[in-house]
C-alpha cells in the first residue's frame, strides 16, 4: 500500500485545519503544515465506500447508536487488544475532549484535584480548571532519551488531594507506549490513594513494531478506570467526530451520561457512525500498511537528524505518528525556536512550550505525511540550522 501513502493529496480550500488555518496559526500560508494530529493520508477503502454508500440516501435525521456500532467496537478490542468488554460499558461520545471535560465534572467535585502528567497533549492542562476543579502537575521524569512516570511524585499529588488522575497512553507527545510494570506501579498508588482514572487511549492502535500497548483496564478491577478511545487517530477520521468511553463502574457511567445529557451532546449522526464501523470491521490491513509506513519514515527522519542536524535529538517514540524533538542544544528560547523553525526553515511544527513548561526547548513533528513532504521539511531544516550557524 505504499503508493497510497506515498500519494499527495491537495488539502487547502477544504476548510482543513492543519492547511486552511495556517496564516492564522503561523502568520504566512506556505508552511509545510506538520502540526495538529491529523494524517494526509486517504482513508481506508473500506471506509470511504461505507460513507459514499450512505450519502447516496438523500436523508440524513436524527441517528441512534445501532447494535451494529457496539459490535464493531467490541470485535476490535477483542481481536486487536485481547481486551473483552461488556456492551453495558460503552458510552458513545463526541470526541475524547469533549468526554474528558464531562468526565472531570462527572467525577470530582468543584474545587477538587485533577493530576495531569506533563508535557502532555494540551487541553489535559486546561481541562481541570475550564471545569472548575485545581491542577495538580506530576511531571515525567527523563532520563537518558526516556520518559517515565516520576512515582514518588504522583504520592504527593495524592497527598495534596487528587482524586483523578488523566493519564495518556500512548503518550502525547512523547511516545510513549507505557508496558505492564508500569502501570501496575502507578495503579497502586491510584488504588491506595482512591483515584480514578481518566485513561485517554485514542492512540492504542498506532504503536510500532514489537511494541505492545496494554489497555489499562485490563491490569485492574480495584481501580474505577474510565477508558477514552476511537478510530479517529488510527484511520484518519478525526472529522467525523465519534468516540467511546468504555466505564465498567455503573455510578460512573450515570454520572457520565447525566453530564452529556445536561448539555444535550449528541454523539450521533449518519456518516460517523457507518465510518466507525467499517474502519473497525475491515480496516486491519490498511492499518498494518500504515504503521510499517510510519515506522520507515520514523527511522527515515532518525537518519538525517544525525547526519545532519545532530543538534536535534529524536526522542524514540515507541507510538503514535508523532515525533517529540529536543532541540535545546540549539541554544534558542521558545520563542526564537518556533521563529526558526516558521521564518527561517519554513515549516510548521507544534511548539513543545504548549504541552506544559516541561516541553520547553522541544518541538513536536507530526511525520502521518508522504515520505516525500517529510524528506523536504527535512532539508528545509537542514538548510536553515546551516544559515542560522
Amino acid at each position: 500500500m505504499n503508493n497510497l501513502f506515498d500519494r499527495i493529496y491537495i488539502r487547502s480550500g477544504t476548510a482543513s485545519l492543519k492547511y486552511d488555518a495556517r496564516r492564522e496559526v503561523f502568520g504566512r500560508e506556505d508552511v509545510i503544515p506538520l502540526w495538529v494530529a491529523d494524517m494526509d493520508f486517504a482513508v481506508p477503502d473500506a471506509v470511504q465506500r461505507a460513507l459514499t454508500e450512505r450519502a447516496a440516501h438523500p436523508l440524513f435525521g436524527y441517528t441512534i447508536h445501532p447494535e451494529s456500532l457496539y459490535d464493531s467496537l467490541l470485535h476490535w478490542l477483542t481481536t486487536r487488544h485481547g481486551w473483552h468488554i461488556e456492551r453495558e460499558s460503552v458510552l458513545f461520545c463526541p470526541g475524547v475532549v469533549p468526554s474528558l471535560h464531562a468526565c472531570i465534572m462527572a467525577l470530582c467535585s468543584p474545587g477538587d484535584a485533577v493530576i495531569v502528567q506533563p508535557p502532555v497533549y494540551a487541553p489535559f492542562l486546561s481541562a481541570p480548571e475550564t471545569c472548575g476543579r485545581k491542577s495538580l502537575l506530576n511531571p515525567l521524569k527523563l532520563t537518558a532519551g526516556k520518559y517515565t512516570f516520576d512515582l514518588d511524585d504522583l504520592e504527593r499529588c495524592a497527598m495534596e488531594g487528587g482524586r483523578l488522575l488523566i493519564l495518556c497512553s500512548p503518550h502525547n507527545p512523547v511516545g510513549r507506549v507505557w508496558q505492564s510494570e508500569e502501570l501496575r506501579a502507578l495503579l497502586a498508588v491510584c488504588e491506595e490513594h482512591d483515584i480514578t482514572v481518566i485513561s485517554d487511549e485514542i492512540h492504542a492502535d498506532l504503536v510500532y513494531p514489537c511494541i505492545k500497548h496494554v489497555p489499562l483496564a485490563t491490569l485492574s478491577d480495584k481501580v474505577n478506570i474510565v477508558t477514552a478511545i476511537a478510530p479517529s487517530k488510527t484511520f484518519n477520521i478525526p472529522g467525523l467526530g465519534l468516540s467511546a468511553l468504555v466505564v465498567p463502574n455503573k455510578a460512573d457511567r450515570a454520572a457520565i451520561a447525566k453530564a452529556f445529557g445536561i448539555l444535550h451532546v449528541s454523539a450521533s449522526n449518519p456518516f460517523s457512525i457507518v465510518a466507525f464501523e467499517a474502519a473497525y470491521c475491515e480496516g486491519a490491513p490498511w492499518l498494518d500498511a500504515l504503521l510499517a509506513y510510519l515506522a520507515g519514515t520514523r527511522d527515515m527522519v532518525r537518519e538525517f537528524l544525525r547526519q545532519y542536524l545532530p543538534q536535534i535529538k529524536m526522542i524514540e517514540p515507541e507510538g503514535t505518528y508523532l515525533l517529540w524533538l529536543d532541540c535545546r542544544a540549539m541554544g534558542l528560547n521558545d520563542k526564537q525556536l518556533k521563529d526558526f523553525f516558521v521564518r527561517e526553515a519554513g515549516v510548521g511544527l507544534s511548539p513543545g512550550a504548549m504541552f506544559g513548561v516541561q516541553g520547553s526547548g522541544f518541538m513536536r513533528m507530526n511525520i502521518g505525511a508522504p515520505r516525500s513532504v517529510i524528506g523536504q521539511a527535512l532539508e528545509n531544516i537542514a538548510r536553515a540550522a546551516a544559515a542560522h550557524t
